[in-house]
């Protein structure tokens, strides 16, 4: 079986989530074991926080509740060896760099490009919303830095994927991020459900039947 004829699993992911770069760094090797493709799915958290009333992360509304992801997160990053250093803004705005990821998405380098966020944001505690923090990153994979950030500022087309991505994931009923969407619809949210969705998707999962409603 050669990997086009794998099933796909959607990996819809926010670069200001915490458990979207544990997930970002360890979901290729698992799926590979898998042996599922993935899709990279990126998109915004803010305006789905906002339908629910929130002008924040709810790890910053509920205190207790930021203070353990914080720690889970460090344990996480220990366990599979990833760095980590907490970014001092939380969350950051992921705006440019989601509209990067679907620039890369379309052209070969959106993989390559959302690992490197993720590392410069949580595991080396950079800042990633401004235009000059994301220029080295897309230097460094040989692409031309000025000539994308400027169509990701300014592209109509960009923008309207991104907002249409963003209303995509409300749709499939997202709150909070990372999801993992098979192709039969199955939504598992987190990162420690990726294993589940990818057997759900190999056929493995016991696929029970949808009840009415």
């Amino acid at each position: 079986m050669g990997r086009f004829d794998l099933p796909v699993v959607d990996f819809w992911y926010e670069f200001a989530s915490t458990y979207s770069y544990v997930a970002a760094m360890r979901i290729d090797a698992l799926a590979e074991r898998h042996l599922v493709n993935v899709r990279w799915r990126p998109f915004l958290l803010g305006p789905i926080f906002s339908a629910q009333g929130w002008t924040t992360s709810p790890f910053n509304l509920y205190p207790a509740k930021g203070r353990y992801m914080w720690r889970d997160v460090e344990r996480l990053c220990g366990e599979f060896g990833l760095p980590f250093h907490r970014p001092r803004e939380f969350p950051q705005n992921s705006l440019l760099a989601a509209r990067l990821a679907l620039l890369g998405a379309t052209d070969g380098w959106g993989e390559a490009f959302a690992k490197a966020v993720f590392v410069a944001e949580f595991g080396e505690g950079r800042e990633i919303g401004r235009p000059e923090a994301l220029a080295p990153i897309l230097t460094k994979l040989g692409l031309d830095a000025g000539a994308l950030l400027a169509r990701a500022r300014t592209d109509e087309a960009v923008k309207s994927r991104l907002k249409a991505a963003t209303e995509e994931a409300q749709s499939l009923g997202i709150f909070g991020a990372p999801n993992f969407v098979t192709e039969d619809g199955e939504l598992f949210w987190g990162n420690d459900r990726m294993d589940e969705a990818f057997d759900w998707a190999a056929g493995q999962g016991r696929h029970p039947a949808r009840r009415p409603g």
